[in-house]
Formats: structure tokens, C-alpha cells, sequence
């Protein structure tokens, strides 16, 4: 492959990670006409594909689960000619002098004349017994996501930054009582969140706490919290546990090729665009304001394109 200007190569544009924003840009990219290859994680997989229900996403009323939906997003980017492949990323680098990007898988060693990164981010857990028993299944890590599915019940919030008291807000337009658990006597959150918070009469706080365990038998019935003054431990009912301890970008494989912020996230424009030339990426694994479905499906949309101007640029077929 490649032509006269431009020294032999395998892809026009490989995309690592196969997750939302990532089979959009393979979609995209395969029905533009490029040679378009998808590295799907062998050892990880999409957040999407062990979130039980998503009713959020357009064009879809009755909702459906992200195992299913990736499968329907699968299907369609292979439809248009995605070449798919189960393999895990070992190192990235750049070869300045052929404008290629050289990608390491162990099993082979690939070229593309671009790259996008859409491999995502995981939510930071805090390990205690119950957590992953019972996610999806009352314990969860994003209201914008669930918090519709608790109307009228009891939930709690693990957390005292800005995620949290944001998500505790929106929790209290659904939940009957939202209790905000936080292991020190003050918040992180900014001070209007704050204050907002306090004005609640549905939050109530729970200070200098931590969560010990989640309880329940198919559903989650409530939580064990340990004081940490006193080491005394607590129940608390409720049907709903929202813990916000962060996330965790995968973007480890990255560093030394682009330009990340301090949480680890990708640094992009607009466009998609990294600090280095070629290198774009889309969804969870970008600094952006929101995560969601359909934000990384049009971050997958928008690397594609730009990667496809920039090809053209390479081969000289801009226009």
C-alpha cells in the first residue's frame, strides 16, 4: 500500500479500542473508503458492555444494554468494511522521517499514517466488599447514567469532590433522600456546589465516613459505613450506591507520543486533534467535560474526519 510519495505502510488509520467512540471512527473511516484497522482490547473491554441498561441514547426510547449496543455498532462499522482485531497495544511511536506510526502488538508490528486513541477510562473503585457483586444492580458510578431508574427511592452517594455533589444534585430530581457520604467533616466540591448542597432538604451528609460494604441479596438493600473517628459501623438502606472516587483514563501507552493532562487524560482540540501530528482521539480517554455514549460516538465521528483531511494532505489528495 501507499503511493509514490509515501513509503510502504499496512493502514491508512488504525483505531485502538473498541468502545463507543472507537467503532465510530471505524465506522466512519471504513465508509470514507480508507483502509481502516479496529484493535480491540484482548484483556479489557468497553465500560459500555457491563452496563445493564442505557436509555439515554437517541433514537433508542425503550433502551437498551451495552452489551447489545456495542454489538449493534459493531455490526454496522464491519457492514462498511472495518477490519477488526482482538489484540492488545504493547508501545506507540512515531517515525518522523516516513510520517508513520509504528504500533507494537507483540504478535506483530503494524504502520498507519494515523492513529486514534479510544480506549477509554475506567471508574476508580474503592474495592470493599459488595461493589462488584452488585453492579448494575444498584451500585453505580454515573447518575446522568442511572439516576432516572431510582425514582422515589433511597440512594447514597460516595464522595465529597465536584462529581459527587454535581451527581447528588441531580440525583435529588429522581430519589426520595440521598444521603452523601464523605470521610472527612468538610467538602472538596466547589463552593456554589456547596452551597447548593446545603440548601438541598433531600441530601442529607454523612461526615467522616466510609464505605465499608455493600449489602443486598439480587438488588442492593443498603450499606455498612464505618465512622472514622470511632471505627463504629453503621446501616443505611437504600436501593441505589453512587460512587464518584474518580476515573482512571487508559492512556498509560501514550506518554511518551503525546501531549496528556494532569489526570492522565489526552489533550485535544476541537477537531480531535493531539499534540503530535497524525495522533487523534475520541471519548472517555480525552479531557472533555462530558462522558456519555453519544459524546464519544461524535468524538468518534470528528477524529475520523480529521484523520481523513489529514491523510489527504499525506497522499496529496486534499481538497
Amino acid at each position: 500500500m501507499g503511493n509514490a510519495k509515501l513509503p510502504e505502510y499496512d493502514y491508512d488509520i488504525i483505531i485502538i479500542g473498541g468502545g463507543p467512540a472507537g467503532f465510530t471512527a471505524g465506522l466512519y473511516a471504513a465508509r470514507a473508503g480508507l483502509q481502516a484497522l479496529l484493535l480491540e482490547g484482548a484483556a479489557t473491554v468497553s465500560q459500555i458492555t457491563v452496563t445493564d441498561m442505557i436509555e439515554n441514547y437517541p433514537g433508542i426510547p425503550d433502551g437498551i444494554n451495552g452489551f447489545d449496543l456495542m454489538l449493534l455498532f459493531k455490526n454496522q462499522a464491519l457492514k462498511f468494511g472495518l477490519e477488526v482485531v482482538s489484540r492488545d497495544v504493547l508501545s506507540i511511536s512515531r517515525d518522523p522521517t516516513v510520517n508513520l506510526w509504528i504500533i507494537e502488538t507483540g504478535e506483530k508490528t503494524l504502520s498507519a499514517l494515523s492513529v486514534i486513541a479510544a480506549t477509554g477510562a475506567q471508574w476508580r473503585k474503592l474495592g470493599v466488599p459488595g461493589e462488584t457483586e452488585f453492579a448494575g444492580k444498584g451500585v453505580s458510578y454515573c447518575a446522568t447514567c442511572d439516576g432516572p431508574f431510582y425514582r422515589n427511592q433511597n440512594v447514597v452517594v460516595v464522595g465529597g469532590g465536584d462529581s459527587a455533589i454535581q451527581e447528588a444534585l441531580f440525583l435529588t430530581h429522581f430519589a426520595q433522600k440521598v444521603s452523601v457520604i464523605h470521610r472527612r467533616d468538610r467538602l472538596r466540591a466547589a463552593a456554589i456546589l456547596q452551597k447548593r448542597a446545603f440548601a438541598e432538604k433531600k441530601i442529607e451528609f454523612v461526615w467522616n465516613s466510609t464505605l465499608s460494604e455493600v449489602t443486598g441479596n439480587d438488588l442492593v438493600t443498603g450499606v455498612k459505613i464505618k465512622d472514622a473517628v470511632s471505627g463504629e459501623l453503621k446501616t443505611i438502606n437504600a436501593e441505589g450506591v453512587f460512587i464518584f472516587a474518580g476515573r482512571i483514563p487508559h492512556t498509560d501507552i501514550f506518554r511518551s507520543s503525546i501531549e496528556l493532562d494532569e489526570a492522565g487524560y489526552i489533550i485535544t482540540d476541537d477537531d480531535m486533534k493531539t499534540s503530535a501530528a497524525g495522533f487523534f482521539a475520541a471519548g472517555d480517554c480525552r479531557a472533555k467535560l462530558f462522558r456519555q455514549v453519544v459524546t464519544a460516538a461524535g468524538d468518534g465521528a470528528t477524529a475520523a474526519f480529521s484523520a481523513e483531511l489529514y491523510i489527504g494532505n499525506l497522499k496529496g489528495e486534499a481538497y
